[in-house]
């Protein structure tokens, strides 16, 4: 298993490749953490689907059935996935410092931990 900030491995992949890992350690801070970053990379490849893709057919005339409105989806560059695991970490630490000013050491230690495991697979330190 490649190291969480080997530059031979894609960011996405690295992120999949350490979730049964943090899984199987019971680690709900990395699971947390990479189940959102990986959930944030698919949400930007999602494509929307025109609006008038079925207007003005009847209800007998849409298509129907498994994979009928499949749209192939966006291809994010290594830097467009950099970018939003970045925004994941930025808004954890930001979260974070509003946890520490309301008095809640406990839920921004948390959420800390949470950045530190997304900071290690960008190779931050």
């Amino acid at each position: 298993m490649p190291a969480p900030s080997d530059p031979s491995v894609p960011l996405r992949q690295r992120l999949q490749d350490a979730l049964p890992a943090a899984l199987k350690a019971r680690d709900r801070a990395a699971v947390t953490a990479l189940r959102s970053a990986l959930a944030a990379i698919a949400n930007a490849e999602a494509v929307d689907r025109p609006a008038s893709a079925d207007r003005g057919l009847a209800i007998e005339e849409t298509s129907v059935g498994v994979g009928v409105a499949e749209v192939e989806r966006r291809m994010l560059t290594a830097d467009q996935v950099e970018q939003i695991v970045r925004a994941e970490v930025a808004e954890r630490q930001a979260a974070a410092r509003d946890y520490e000013r309301a008095g809640r050491t406990d839920r921004a230690d948390q959420v800390r931990r949470e950045a530190a495991v997304l900071s290690a697979h960008l190779g931050d330190p």
